[in-house]
């Protein structure tokens, strides 16, 4: 009773603009009905991607997907009557064990609300129970682990003034439906990583080799004769 049955779930090869599509389907009957949950928990889980499997969506074109079915989503709320009492968090599951030059841990988080500061970046150091503990506060629940009583509360995305001006997204700027090159058109270490891509369990997300699917996305958006950066370890690192 808590799920809608026609959402697709984490399957990889499904379009997250149809998740958006079936979202706004259901946005409409809670409008009709007059209520909303008071939680709802969503994935767009397309920006993980294909890799370079032939004949598939090609990785910009996931993550261009990803973007707009987020931006659809955000606009049909903002145009709905619940938008001056809803708030929109949103973060990815894990940064996909990809390093950064600050932490191999850090990724992009959003907060979205008639509440939040408008053009603005909140650099504090939260983490995946902060935005949890976020949530509680707002929705008056208690903590449900020391995990979460001790976490850091997003309090610097807010302001006290509600701005209630619609959301417009932004058409994707990378056609949605542009592919992979089939096998045979294609050789060298393009054709190697495209079979990678073969090899791997992508049509449920999270299920591929980590330091392969990576080496596949590097080569894919940095070149194939690129190296591939290697994680430096010092004495630190040993136990001693």
């Amino acid at each position: 009773p808590f799920l809608c049955p026609s959402f697709a779930g984490f399957h990889g090869n499904v379009p997250d603009v149809f998740r958006a599509r079936e979202f706004k389907r259901e946005l409409k009957e809670f409008e009709e009905k007059g209520s909303f949950p008071n939680l709802i928990v969503m994935t767009l889980p397309n920006d993980h991607t294909q890799g370079t499997r032939p004949l598939a969506p090609t990785p910009r074109a996931c993550v261009a997907d990803n973007d707009r079915a987020l931006g659809e989503i955000v606009e049909a709320v903002t145009r709905s009557r619940f938008w001056p009492k809803t708030a929109i968090f949103v973060v990815e599951d894990d940064p996909q064990n990809g390093f950064d030059h600050v932490d191999g841990h850090r990724t992009v988080a959003f907060v979205i609300s008639p509440y939040t500061r408008r053009r603005a970046v909140d650099s504090t150091n939260y983490n995946q129970t902060g935005m949890v503990k976020t949530m509680e506060l707002i929705l008056g629940i208690p903590p449900m682990n020391q995990m979460d009583l001790s976490a850091t509360p997003m309090r610097g995305c807010f302001q006290t003034t509600p701005a209630l001006t619609p959301y417009e997204a932004k058409p994707a700027k990378i056609a949605l439906d542009e592919m992979n090159p089939a096998l045979p058109l294609i050789s060298g270490l393009e054709r190697y990583w495209a079979e990678k891509s073969l090899e791997l369990d992508l049509d449920e997300v999270d299920e591929a080799d980590d330091d392969t699917f990576n080496r596949i996305l590097w080569h894919y958006v940095k070149g194939y004769n690129t190296p591939y950066p290697q994680v430096t370890r010092t004495d630190l690192d040993n136990d001693q």
